[in-house]
């Protein structure tokens, strides 16, 4: 059976089994719909970071930017930033026959980045610095396993 690259090796359309096969729509279909959401998300955060960004500048003294302001613009750019990950990751779902896992790390890692970014480390115990450094490290060494593999891979081997 010769398969579409379009097709998902997971969620087949030609089943034969006919409630199956309509579960598989149902699912792409929610996918879908989850894409189409992730879109009005991402224009509610740009209308986000530009609300904050008015806000800021509008307030006493007009036009400068505090530290703690410039880190709620910047965590209102990112969690944007973050959406569109999302996104293309449920663009690619849809388009391929694969599970993006090197692209989910990548967003995984720019989500645990922002978090990272704007956080309080005043306002933190040292339990949750720990598993935060713990999320990072292993999202780190995951992701760049997987660039060194792809690396490999891609390359002749020189032994």
């Amino acid at each position: 059976m010769k398969r579409d690259s379009h097709s998902h090796i997971e969620l087949p359309l030609n089943e034969p089994d006919p409630i199956i096969r309509a579960s598989h729509y149902a699912i792409r279909f929610a996918v879908k719909l989850l894409a189409i959401l992730m879109v009005i998300v991402i224009f509610l955060g740009i209308g986000d970071v530009l609300y904050v960004l008015y806000q800021r500048l509008t307030a006493p003294p007009v036009f400068l930017l505090n530290i703690s302001d410039i880190f709620e613009t910047f965590a209102a750019f990112l969690a944007v930033l973050v959406a569109i990950e999302i996104f293309v990751n449920i663009r690619i779902y849809l388009s391929s026959a694969e599970i993006p896992v090197k692209l989910v790390l990548a967003t995984a890692l720019m989500a645990v980045a922002r978090k990272v970014i704007v956080l309080d480390f005043g306002k933190l115990d040292a339990s949750e610095v720990f598993s935060l450094a713990a999320v990072v490290l292993a999202v780190g060494l995951s992701y760049g396993f997987m660039v060194l593999a792809e690396s490999r891979r891609s390359s002749p081997s020189e032994h």
